[in-house]
């Protein structure tokens, strides 16, 4: 097979959620397409018989689908998009005035001219029994966050904005270039940009809107006064609403003193019909999710603490009267795809991250304990997501070499020890690139440091045999967070790499997750001491095996990837021939205010006058005069959680060290990787980056398209 060549990224696919309808006979999944021409990402929805008897079947061609909900009928699939409004779309001929309205906005640019605003999200819902396309269901103003029906069908509720005039007026001059104003000290989230003062509250949508009679808006929805949103990370996180069999509807919020000064979330329960909100959860927790079983009877959600991320985020369950811990003693915590799938009143399943892998967990929410399922993953596959009703789950699977694609099986089959036959691939959404280019192999490896058993994960073209092969040229890639972990997934980056010769070595590092509280919190509030030492003596136990080729092992990582690569140039200045540190943060003194992360900081380090030393030590800025590897510093231009003055400080310090850098700044980028074009762009850098510092590359401008290393 051939290499694969960074622009086929414009032929990946990426599913997203995955829901199932309340017979169980047809799964909803959303996909992320990449539009070469127009330079985007396109969110898709997708229908399949979950009994795999024909093809998915695409619902959405106008670009943007998410949240995907079955009606409790099956008939409707609601979710939502930001797509032009109805009377946009429709056919036929359009009056004078309509006419006059069109012309005058050609005149100003027409659609995204001056004055005129993007679609915002909204609920649309297509009727599966009598076709046609999907009907909107709602017209907020400033749109909607997120929604849930409720369970007679003929009602949903949802999330919204809702600006007093004032606010209103302060937005607009927002969106005309007006200053940002503001007295938060949470005064921006990554992704959402400077925040305001507006509220969200729950509204509930009436029947005429849910048949697609007449869209609703603040003026028709039933507003509830009580069940507003409040909060720090509010505008990232939302209200989370979930309407029950018994009529009352779950959502988190906080109603403490300084909102923007803590992670806490409590579990609220309101009327339909208005009242008073009840708190379930009092003021310590950070809670999500709540989802009602299907009497109504119980309420699961997540619970972690407030303070401390690296104690495991649990399931809990109130009964009505007090909640209690489902997973408490299991030492683990809850996935962040995790949701919670009641199949009768007393049982839910959940996911959970366990040893390096996304396993799912079956919960007896009666006897608040546990059982670990679905042996027939195996361990070299990554369940992305999970949804269960009707009898039916379907899952997302990701496979190295496989693609990352929907399945379906009855439920009772998760507890099957070996892969049962039932188990149905619903779609081969990447059979273009895995049946066409070279896809890696992996394997798990072990190893051992400071008299910890540390793991990695390896990923290897077909051809290469550890032990057998040549030593071979390393990216040792380092994941985020760094309360995380990495495991087996279909992931193009590593098969780029791996396509041209590289290993992927993947360390599970001591701060991560998934390997229980002690081994997570032996990096709390000391940045750049054991997750350092585990990478540095895992590439060198890759070495002692005659795998890697210690002249040529090349850094890579995103987020606290990033960062940790700023500790290990620092600390061990030979370990990297050359590191590409991406989206990063290098002085936690300066990064405290502007980022939008004050609170995890103040929770893990205090505030940076009380604590100087503790965060200097932690910042890998304040030795970078160690630093001589080559360095590839990216940022993005608006990325609020690691800001792009971190990753130029980098820069600036480490060029006037001595070393060799390269700055790559994408301008409106927030702490993501986001079109397609820069995607490329980004492998297309790091990659000659490599190249131009191998030493057994003889020519390494001969494959960059931009001729960089000739520049020289």
């Amino acid at each position: 097979m051939s290499e694969l060549p960074l622009d086929a990224y414009y032929d990946l696919t990426q599913v997203g959620e995955v829901a199932v309808s309340p017979d169980g006979e047809r799964a909803a999944f959303t996909t992320t397409e990449y539009d070469p021409d127009a330079d985007e990402s396109v969110e898709s929805l997708f229908v399949a018989p979950t009994d795999g008897s024909r093809d998915p079947h695409r619902l959405t061609r106008v670009a943007g689908a998410d949240s995907p909900k079955w009606s409790p009928d099956g008939d409707r699939l609601a979710f939502l998009a930001a797509r032009d409004e109805d009377s946009d779309l429709r056919v036929g001929r359009e009056s004078e005035d309509e006419d006059e309205e069109e012309d005058e906005a050609d005149e100003n640019g027409g659609n995204g001219g001056e004055g005129e605003e993007e679609p915002k999200s909204q609920v649309w819902a297509f009727d599966l029994a009598l076709g046609g396309d999907a009907a909107q269901l709602t017209d907020f103003e400033e749109g909607v966050r997120e929604f849930d029906w409720a369970p007679d069908g003929e009602r949903l509720v949802v999330t919204a904005r809702d600006p007093t005039d004032a606010e209103s007026a302060y937005l607009e001059e927002r969106r005309d270039g007006g200053p940002v104003e503001t007295e938060r000290v949470q005064h921006k989230l990554d992704g959402v940009g400077y925040l305001d003062t507006v509220t969200s509250y729950l509204f509930v949508v009436g029947e005429d809107a849910v048949l697609g009679d007449d869209a609703a808006d603040a003026e028709s929805a039933r507003k509830l006064e009580d069940a507003y949103g409040r909060g720090a990370f509010e505008g990232l996180s939302g209200l989370q609403p979930n309407w029950g069999a018994g009529g009352e509807i779950a959502f988190v919020s906080y109603r403490g003193d300084d909102p923007d000064s803590t992670l806490v979330t409590d579990v609220f329960t309101v009327s339909p019909e208005g009242g008073d909100a009840t708190a379930i959860t009092d003021g310590d927790l950070t809670c999500n999710a709540p989802t009602w079983s299907p009497d109504g009877e119980r309420l699961a959600f997540s619970a972690g603490d407030d303070t401390n991320w690296c104690i495991p985020t649990e399931a809990r369950v109130w009964d009505g009267e007090e909640h209690v811990s489902v997973t408490g003693d299991l030492d683990r915590t809850l996935a962040r795809s995790s949701s919670f799938e009641w199949v009768d009143d007393e049982t839910f399943y959940t996911l959970v991250g366990d040893e390096a892998r996304t396993r799912v967990l079956e919960c007896d929410a009666a006897a608040a304990d546990w059982e670990r399922t679905f042996e027939a993953q195996g361990d070299d596959r990554a369940v992305t997501g999970l949804a269960v009703d009707g009898d039916t789950a379907v899952l997302g699977l990701a496979h190295p070499g496989e693609g990352h694609d929907p399945y379906a099986l009855p439920a009772d089959d998760l507890a099957a020890e070996e892969e049962p036959d039932s188990l149905t691939r619903l779609a081969e959404l990447n059979a273009d690139l895995t049946e066409e280019y070279e896809m890696p192999e992996v394997r798990r490896v072990t190893f051992e440091n400071d008299g910890w058993e540390i793991s990695g994960v390896l990923y290897h073209p077909p051809d290469y045999e550890p032990g057998e092969s040549d030593p071979a040229p390393t990216v040792c890639a380092i994941h985020g967070g760094p309360v995380s972990y990495d495991e087996p997934t279909f992931d193009f980056t590593h098969a780029a790499f791996t396509s041209r010769g590289y290993l992927v070595f993947r360390p599970n590092y001591r701060g991560g997750s998934s390997f229980g509280r002690k081994f997570c919190e032996t990096l709390h509030g000391q940045w750049g001491t054991v997750e350092a030492s585990d990478i540095a003596a895992g590439v060198e136990e890759l070495v002692d095996r005659g795998w890697t080729d210690p002249d040529r092992v090349f850094g890579h990582g995103f987020s606290y990837g990033g960062i940790a690569q700023g500790f290990l140039v620092t600390q061990y200045p030979d370990l990297f021939t050359a590191a590409a540190p991406e989206h990063g943060i290098y002085d936690l003194r300066s990064a405290y205010g502007t980022d939008d992360s004050h609170i995890w900081m103040e929770n893990e380090y205090g505030y940076p006058w009380e604590n100087p030393d503790a965060i200097d030590a932690s910042s890998a800025i304040t030795d970078v005069g160690n630093v001589e590897t080559p360095l590839l510093v990216a940022a993005g231009g608006e990325d609020w959680r690691c800001p792009p003055s971190q990753s130029e400080q980098l820069y600036v310090a480490a060029q006037q060290a001595g070393a060799e850098c390269r700055l790559v700044v994408y301008g409106d980028e927030h702490h993501n990787v986001g079109d397609p074009d820069r995607a490329i762009h980004r492998l297309e850098e790091i990659t000659s980056w490599y190249r131009r510092h191998d030493p057994d590359v003889s020519d390494p401008d001969a494959d960059d398209p931009h001729g960089r290393a000739s520049e020289e």
